[in-house]
């Protein structure tokens, strides 16, 4: 059994990775954001940095696939490294932030590791408008992510519903963020889990 939820920045992904973690006793695989030595440069200077910073995800989403994700029986994972490819790595490129070559290298490493990855048995999204997405990265309290500018977050949504409209390795439950507050309300995360379970995944879970 393996999930993976997906979901802009602030979209409260890994929150719910957490909750279904402890839900469902899945092993949690959670985004490297902490670890990237590049990140809070990426966010000053995206247009110098954008190539490490994608690298770096792209090397460390690959390393959690083949050791923590590929035969493992019970894990669910904070984001892909479809969504580094095709969300992230692209908007850099399509606004300018990103130049032609470092895009063309990054593709060609892509798929290069695609042929390694495991595809999840089931994709959650998180849909989430910008006010949802502001309001949640203000309470997480991450400095370098306050100054994010609108048009790189709705350039990343435009970009995640296009690629979510066209996915078809996996089924895709998605949750629309705006209206469920599952981190706040018990009611929503139930409603949630009985969208997990209708797709085949319910408690108990085969041991």
């Amino acid at each position: 059994m393996y999930l993976a939820v997906s979901g802009n920045i602030g979209s409260g992904k890994s929150t719910l990775t957490r909750m279904l973690s402890e839900r469902y006793g899945l092993r949690p695989v959670y985004e490297p954001y902490a670890d990237n030595p590049y990140l809070e440069d990426f966010y000053r200077d995206m247009r110098r940095y954008s190539f490490h910073s994608q690298v770096y995800f792209l090397s460390r989403r690959l390393e959690q696939h083949l050791n923590l994700v590929t035969g493992a029986r019970y894990v669910i994972q904070d984001r892909t490294v479809f969504e580094d490819a095709n969300i992230f790595a692209r908007n850099l490129f399509e606004s300018g932030q990103m130049e032609a070559r470092d895009w063309a290298t990054y593709g060609g490493l892509y798929e290069g590791i695609l042929p390694a990855l495991r595809v999840p048995d089931l994709l959650i999204h998180i849909d989430a408008g910008l006010p949802t997405l502001r309001r949640r990265i203000a309470l997480r309290g991450r400095s370098y992510e306050q100054d994010i500018p609108d048009a790189y977050l709705a350039g990343l949504n435009r970009l995640y519903d296009a690629w979510i409209a066209d996915f078809d390795a996996c089924p895709v439950l998605r949750v629309p963020g705006d209206e469920l507050d599952f981190v706040a309300d018990p009611h929503a995360f139930e409603r949630v889990c009985a969208r997990v379970g209708a797709h085949g995944f319910g408690l108990p879970l085969p041991r």
